[in-house]
């Protein structure tokens, strides 16, 4: 079974998310914890997150996932940035609580001029901070495109990140089509490439998620503009060879591509019925 969500909006609550998912054949989705620009997260309803649990069970969804407002810079140079990206970071761990065994996704951030590793420290150190022991949701560190002063623009990054945190146990990757493309992996010509690179630097059992988007942007661009399936650089070929490679198939995909709910109804359709079981 493919499984595939979309991005929804949380502000209805965790159960309407799981319907609209199910309205448009998905058996999962992701969501912002709280305005994608930052800001005070929803309350979390008890009775909301029951429903939800029911609709998850009796229609089987995998996981979801969880992702980080846009603001969030755990690495940069001011240390205000810093503190709210790790307090919101910590905040939304506890929720997650509430929907446990699931995904939480983050950007690493722009280390701004201080340099690579600088940024990178200051992402392990944060991490090393924010992640506890008796969580139970798994972070993802998500593939970026390399634009500006972006940290996670290759496997190495991402691997020297993981490599220095302590509860390591706790952590994946997210890798987003549309970021490795314009980062430079070949995912169109040279799929099994990127994954034994992928495999070599990360290890694919870190791999838990993949955003899969098309690229308004040709091949190694580093930019960071997403466009419907099909309609991009990386073009339709590529994502049935992606939902379909023994080492992809069975992990969760989410669409981020600019699009409504009927739109990503159509996208899904297209997928699944390129999709060998």
């Amino acid at each position: 079974m493919l499984n595939i969500g979309c991005h929804l909006s949380a502000s209805k609550g965790y159960a309407h998310m799981a319907k609209e998912a199910i309205s448009i054949n998905a058996n999962t989705f992701q969501f912002f914890t709280r305005n994608p620009r930052g800001g005070t997260a929803k309350d979390i309803s008890e009775k909301d997150i029951e429903e939800f649990n029911k609709i998850v069970k009796e229609n089987n969804f995998t996981k979801i996932l969880a992702h980080a407002p846009y603001t969030i810079n755990i690495c940069s140079a001011n240390e205000d940035t810093r503190k709210f990206g790790i307090d919101t970071m910590k905040d939304d761990l506890q929720r997650m609580e509430y929907t446990p065994n699931n995904l939480y996704n983050f950007h690493p951030g722009s280390h701004v001029n201080q340099g690579v590793e600088v940024g990178i420290n200051l992402i392990i150190e944060a991490l090393n901070d924010i992640l506890k022991p008796e969580q139970t949701t798994t972070v993802l560190l998500e593939t970026m495109a390399g634009k500006g002063s972006e940290i996670g623009r290759s496997f190495e990054e991402i691997k020297q990140i993981i490599d220095g945190v302590k509860l390591n146990e706790k952590l994946g990757v997210c890798l987003d089509t549309c970021h490795v493309y314009d980062a430079g992996y070949d995912i169109v010509n040279d799929l099994d490439g990127v994954l034994n690179k992928f495999d070599e630097v990360i290890g694919l059992d870190r791999l838990k998620a993949i955003h899969i988007n098309d690229s308004k942007n040709p091949f190694s661009s580093h930019k960071d503009r997403h466009e419907k399936i099909g309609d991009g650089s990386i073009g339709l070929e590529a994502f049935v060879r992606i939902i379909n490679h023994p080492k992809l198939k069975d992990l969760p995909f989410f669409l981020e591509t600019p699009n409504e709910l009927d739109g990503y109804a159509n996208e899904i359709k297209i997928l699944k019925e390129n999709y060998k079981e």
